[in-house]
């Protein structure tokens, strides 16, 4: 069986996002929320919202059980400022925990995702066989020239 470990994160994320458009709405608000204390501007992807919940399944799934402070962590970025107040060493700020905690309630009203008590979310048995298909399909997709000459 093939597992989110065999095919590329964008592809997954790509294929996983064409499904849950289908499965979970985007929130009204998000063209006007940034996604993060780093950014200046929202998002100009017509699918962010699919494309965060299809990046934020994969990784609970493999890194689960997860929070929600650790993942904003991960969706943050580099800090600029200004030199008025040099800060010594890395100077990152954390993304937005508001998109983030949405998507994973969004993702657990559909089965996907479940909450492990003072743990974070994990994934479900559900959303392991949905990543699962997804990764089969794109694997079936690619181009894979190097078994070509084994058919």
């Amino acid at each position: 069986m093939v597992s989110v470990y065999d095919v590329p994160a964008d592809a997954l994320i790509e294929d996983v996002a064409d499904r849950l458009a289908d499965r979970i709405e985007e929130p009204e608000w998000i063209e006007f929320a940034k996604t993060g204390q780093t950014r200046e501007l929202p998002p100009e992807q017509d699918d962010f919202w699919y494309v965060r919940a299809a990046s934020l399944l994969r990784k609970v799934a493999k890194e689960g059980p997860i929070g929600v402070d650790r993942l904003s962590t991960e969706y943050g970025g580099r800090k600029r400022g200004s030199t008025r107040y040099r800060v010594s060493g890395n100077s990152s700020a954390p993304g937005s925990k508001k998109i983030i905690r949405r998507a994973l309630q969004q993702l657990e009203e559909e089965g996907l995702v479940e909450t492990a008590k003072g743990q974070g979310r994990r994934i479900t048995s559900e959303g392991q066989s949905f990543l699962d298909n997804a990764a089969d399909d794109v694997l079936a997709d690619l181009d894979r020239p190097e078994l070509e000459r084994y058919a």
